[in-house]
């Protein structure tokens, strides 16, 4: 049951009589991350699509533990990105609320509470899998796995576009940007796609022109965003756009692209590449996946929190739905059996299909699910899924040329513990109108 959708499961349970006895206490679930303050756009949109999640759950009788049905209840505290704030959060919700499982963006809010929440044996989510460490073994990154699937990105445009023979790159140096940067300079070594300009610049840097001009200046025939937060692409791509660039566009992400077309053109972004699809997409309605509903949910969320969504929309309630899964197979809430179950399936259910655990050599912990994901591009103004990339097919060729690029940047884990002061410095996901 546990390789089923939730949709399925809903669908099927609804034929019979809902003669299980209910029970009042909810199974409780926290969400830990900012909700106010300017990194908000990585945390309160999840907590919309939880909010979604855990409608439908209960309007379907509830989550079914040992014969019995039980609510579920999405138990929220803003942190703001602070991290004594998030301190303070999970001690509430672990200690006070009870909570199940606790769902948290990661990174700076994460660091003060790794002891704690190891020694409590909390089962924890993040959506920065840079967090994960051996001594984190209670922490799982199943949704969000930045930077792998950038490589399906890269490995894609090296098949459908042959004439992309040079490549100009930036990105910022904190702790999003160096792992992304390495990720995209060990899939373009493997594509054999030159890089003929590498920019690093500040997290600070609004100086846009002193970024994309030399990059342009190198007569790329693609330039590449890698992981730069949307204010920054939005701006880079209005450069570029301004100075007559001709040439394909690669990011990582690129959220409310509606608005960079309407201020470049429909043809000028047509082409563009990223990693995440919107969920009315056709090639979504036939992959067997974690909703399979969803344009449903697309539909649903959008009508209720207009002018939200992001990748952030639903990769909480992603987590959410491996989680339930879990549960009802095993019968329980226990953190440690959940986690166990989680673990020890031959195959497990990713946002967009099977997927394995992964992460050793890399998080120096198994704990990272990694599976297929999309490729997405931008056709008359829409972004439409390409294909579904494989991640774990591209590392078994290529994961030592990976290891190598982040060891040259000091992302692996060992480098990453020895520079715990290491900021993450996250801004927002959201760019002015």
């Amino acid at each position: 049951m546990l390789n089923s959708s939730f949709a399925h499961r809903m669908a099927v349970t609804s034929l019979f009589p809902q003669n299980r006895v209910g029970m009042n206490e909810p199974v409780k679930i926290g969400f830990l991350a900012p909700l106010t303050g300017p990194v908000s756009s990585w945390g309160l949109p999840g907590l919309h699509g939880c909010r979604l999640w855990e409608d439908w759950l209960n309007r379907a009788g509830g989550m079914l533990i040992g014969g019995r049905r039980y609510p579920v209840s999405i138990v929220p505290f803003d942190c703001g990105y602070d991290p004594e704030q998030a301190m303070e959060g999970a001690r509430h919700l672990v200690r006070n609320e009870q909570v199940r499982l606790l769902m948290m963006l990661g990174g700076d809010t994460f660091t003060p509470c790794r002891t704690f929440l190891n020694d409590n044996k909390v089962l924890t989510s993040t959506l920065l899998p840079s967090d994960l460490s051996p001594d984190t073994r209670y922490l799982i990154a199943p949704s969000e796995v930045h930077p792998l699937y950038n490589v399906t990105g890269v490995d894609w445009l090296s098949r459908t576009r042959p004439g992309i023979r040079k490549v100009a790159l930036c990105s910022q140096k904190d702790a999003l940007g160096l792992p992304s940067v390495a990720t995209y300079r060990a899939a373009f070594e493997a594509a054999q796609i030159d890089v003929v300009k590498d920019i690093a610049y500040d997290p600070a840097e609004t100086d846009v022109a002193s970024i994309v001009q030399p990059m342009l200046d190198s007569a790329p025939d693609l330039l590449c965003w890698c992981t730069s937060y949307t204010p920054m692409v939005h701006a880079m791509t209005e450069y570029a756009h301004k100075m007559g660039y001709q040439g394909e566009i690669l990011s990582c992400t690129l959220d409310n692209y509606q608005r960079l077309v309407a201020r470049t053109s429909v043809d000028f972004m047509d082409g563009a590449i990223f990693q995440f699809p919107d969920f009315d997409d056709p090639k979504l309605a036939k992959k067997a996946f974690f909703f399979n509903r969803p344009s449903t949910f697309f539909k649903e969320y959008n009508a209720r929190y207009p002018n939200s969504w992001s990748a952030v929309s639903w990769e909480y309630v992603a987590i959410l739905d491996l989680w339930h899964a879990a549960v009802e197979k095993v019968g329980s809430v226990n953190p440690v059996s959940v986690l166990n179950t989680m673990k020890h399936m031959d195959t497990t259910p990713h946002a967009f299909g099977s997927a394995r655990w992964w992460g050793e050599s890399i998080f120096g912990i198994d704990n990272a699910l990694i599976g297929d994901w999309p490729v997405v591009t931008l056709q008359d103004g829409r972004a439409r899924i390409a294909e579904f990339g494989s991640i774990p097919a591209w590392l078994e060729k290529h994961e030592p040329l990976l290891h190598r690029h982040l060891g040259q940047v000091g992302q692996l884990w060992q480098q990453r513990l020895e520079s715990a002061g290491q900021k993450t410095g996250l801004t927002s996901r959201q760019v002015d109108s």
